[in-house]
């Protein structure tokens, strides 16, 4: 299973783009892609059109819930990776995908890369 951050679905829903071409082959191999409830929450603000939600709302597949244990991860990644102001939507994300074991594509590589050490994989 591969979680989609809110950046990633932005840039993918940009036809020809590389995160875009990235997603194609994702779902013609089969893959599973899911999404936390917190991305689909920054996703859902948009700003977006009608098929552009459309078109996401097709393609991700589960939304999994944020829960008191994912919190608990979350607050963890958070001050061990130097509880940096802004960062905490990003500690949420990160906190889904490693309780689904899920690899995460994000469009911000480098604000998740330092979560890496604590297990997360980036797809």
């Amino acid at each position: 299973m591969i979680h989609l951050d809110t950046s990633f679905l932005i840039l993918a829903l940009d036809a020809g783009s590389p995160q875009s071409r990235e997603l194609n082959a994702w779902l013609h191999a089969g893959v599973t892609l899911g999404m936390s409830a917190v991305a689909w929450t920054e996703f859902l603000c948009g700003p977006l059109s009608t098929s552009q939600l459309a078109t996401a709302d097709s393609i991700v597949g589960p939304r999994a819930d944020y829960t008191g244990a994912d919190a608990a991860v979350a607050a963890q990644l958070f001050n061990e990776t130097g509880r940096r102001r802004g960062t905490l939507r990003d500690c949420m994300i990160a906190a889904v995908a490693l309780r689904d074991g899920a690899r995460l594509a994000t469009g911000d590589e480098a604000d998740f890369r330092r979560f890496e050490p604590l297990g997360l994989k980036l797809a």
